[in-house]
């Protein structure tokens, strides 16, 4: 299995992630650039979707909805939530781009049980974690408490010179309440764009056990395992995350050997 996804090159979509290609069961994940004016239209006949306009201003058409203007940040290192939509299985999205804009669409498993809706920055819970050089800073887009069958969603964004999903932790045991079984992908973006981070992906077993160069616009796929992040000196870090398994909810299991760091002073 490939953890390491490429960007395509002069392609409106950036990425694709799929069960099928993936090798998993339940997330599929896409990004996609649009110049201005450039539209796209998303549906997914057994998945719901959460369309997140990463960056740039947008319209957004479905039946009975007409949003004419969301996105209020041009880049997401800027200090502002985004706008996102969540729409049912067999519900058809139009996107048009009023600006250059970045969109990460976030799909996984539903019956269609739920409305579309519009989530603005003003709902979206954020939040600061971690001390020291452990500091991110953390965009709940679509956590477990907020409305949906399957898919969570967040993006997190790491300063220069501090490590991320650390201490290593995974959710790929389905023994709640003290872990959940989730799959995840991280989109990677990098400011400046010629930086890169490292990402490792290991087991306890170390049956899995891969490190990383991670450049703008990759992906890193994380089916099971403990999978930090450390970003080097001089380039600012953001990540958007899909998680998705057999129960909507998030428990994570920190690595014995590291979690000492919680406590240290």
């Amino acid at each position: 299995m490939n953890l390491l996804i490429k960007p395509k090159k002069d392609s409106q979509q950036i990425v694709s992630v799929t069960p099928a290609s993936a090798g998993w069961r339940y997330i599929s994940f896409s990004a996609y650039q649009l110049g201005s004016g450039g539209t796209i239209t998303v549906s997914d006949n057994s998945n719901e979707l959460c369309v997140v306009v990463l960056s740039g201003i947008v319209s957004a058409q479905t039946e009975g909805h007409n949003w004419k203007e969301i996105g209020q940040r041009m880049s997401v290192f800027e200090d502002a939530a985004p706008y996102a939509v969540y729409i049912p299985p067999r519900v058809a999205l139009t996107i048009t781009a009023k600006t250059d804009a970045e969109l990460g669409i976030a799909g996984g498993p539903a019956k269609g049980e739920l409305p579309t809706r519009l989530i603005e920055p003003a709902h979206i819970r954020r939040s600061v974690r971690g001390k020291g050089s452990n500091i991110r800073y953390v965009c709940d887009i679509l956590p477990q408490d907020e409305p949906a069958e399957s898919v969570l969603v967040v993006e997190v964004k790491t300063p220069s010179g501090h490590s991320s999903s650390y201490p290593p932790h995974k959710h790929d045991i389905d023994n709640i309440p003290e872990e959940s079984q989730l799959e995840e992908t991280y989109y990677h973006r990098i400011n400046p764009a010629q930086g890169f981070v490292f990402q490792r992906v290991y087991s306890d077993s170390r049956d899995l056990d891969e490190s990383l160069a991670v450049e703008d616009r990759d992906v890193v796929l994380v089916p099971r395992g403990y999978h930090p992040v450390v970003v080097p000196h001089g380039y600012d870090s953001y990540y958007f995350n899909v998680m998705a398994g057999p129960k909507r909810v998030w428990h994570f299991h920190n690595d014995p050997a590291h979690e000492w760091i919680l406590s240290a002073a």
